[in-house]
């Protein structure tokens, strides 16, 4: 599993994910900020704060809670 948190600068909602994860007893991950790189603003923009499993490819969009991030861990394991 490898863990991406796309994430903006001065996130509430980003702050709130991350404590959500910590809640859910993530692994380690990695956080990409996107406010500088117009592509994953394009991809991203709207939808951040997004968890995303570089294996699969699979992600997961805001909003979530810690029952959303555990099927989500389960499914990419």
């Amino acid at each position: 599993m490898s863990l991406i948190l796309y994430q903006r600068d001065d996130c509430q909602l980003c702050d709130e994910a991350i404590a959500l994860l910590a809640a859910a007893a993530a692994p380690d991950f990695s956080s990409v900020w996107i406010d500088d790189d117009a592509a994953l603003e394009l991809r991203y923009g709207s939808r951040v704060p997004v968890l995303h499993d570089a294996r699969s490819a699979r992600e997961l969009d805001w909003p979530f809670d810690v029952a959303a991030i555990r099927r989500f861990l389960d499914a990419v394991r």
